[in-house]
């Protein structure tokens, strides 16, 4: 099957989707001819939709997928340099939350946008595991704790280093340093041995922190937790995930107890100019 059809009425032989084809799978032979594949394009094809998204007069089509299959983007509804900046800025690592679970239509729309993160080869290979369950995230706090209680004994200076006797105290006396008590976790997981995988996998959950945030969530990265989810078995076992998947990243979420006011500074960036 040929991997693309032109409307030969619609198409103003501009050279976009020639410029813009990632894999430089299509051609032009002369300038007024109409944009063809390359051959063997069809089996060199990452199906990222490049062209389809990238051509102002909807004039090409792939044989999966169509102009009018792709929502419009419409500029004025667009979010101006200066909100998307504040949105960026004003994030907050929240780490105290109010009782209250998301929804889990909002999770889903979370997930719908983070599916849009861009990943290497367009591989899309992020996969979800979402608690919403109480219960299962004491657990899971639980088995890191044990994971902590082994390092102290078995790699005391990494255990010190990251005053993992604080995180166990704490639990000891019942509060909880790991998850902070956030009513939802969400981990992205993929193959552990291809290679764009831990790449995707934090993009997207970024892409699903930044929106979080302008739908008023609060979300912290679990990094006490990912640790134990890459590093001890017993985790490893309870959260089960496919075959040769791995947890390449992990964000608490809920409703923010308390809202932030202000936006602190930051160090001075380094940079190197050449």
């Amino acid at each position: 099957m040929t991997l693309f059809s032109i409307d030969e009425s619609k198409c103003k032989k501009d050279g976009i989707c020639v410029a813009e084809c990632p894999a430089c799978l299509i051609e032009m032979k002369t300038p007024d001819s109409n944009p063809t594949p390359i051959q063997g394009a069809e089996n060199l094809c990452i199906k990222c939709g490049h062209c389809v998204a990238v051509c102002p007069h909807a004039a090409l089509t792939l044989n999966f997928l169509s102009p009018s299959n792709c929502a419009e983007v419409i500029k004025s509804e667009l979010p101006s340099a200066e909100q998307v900046e504040l949105l960026m800025k004003s994030r907050r690592s929240i780490r105290t939350y109010r009782d209250k679970p998301v929804d889990r239509a909002t999770l889903e729309r979370l997930i719908e946008i983070a599916r849009h993160a861009p990943s290497g080869h367009n591989s899309q290979p992020v996969s979800w595991r979402v608690y919403e369950s109480r219960e299962e995230l004491h657990r899971l706090v639980g088995i890191t704790v044990d994971w902590m209680r082994f390092m102290v004994k078995n790699a005391p200076q990494i255990a010190a280093m990251m005053h993992f006797d604080l995180v166990i105290s704490a639990w000891e006396r019942g509060k909880d340093r790991i998850l902070r008590g956030a009513p939802n976790l969400v981990i992205a997981h993929a193959p552990a041995d291809l290679m764009p995988a831990q790449a995707a996998c934090i993009i997207a959950l970024t892409y699903m922190e930044l929106h979080a945030a302008s739908l008023g969530l609060g979300t912290c990265w679990a990094g006490y937790f990912n640790a134990a989810a890459t590093m001890y078995q017993p985790m490893k076992d309870a959260l089960e995930l496919p075959p040769g998947h791995q947890s390449f990243g992990a964000l608490m979420m809920g409703y923010p107890k308390y809202p932030y006011k202000r936006v602190p500074a930051r160090n001075i960036p380094a940079v190197s100019w050449k």
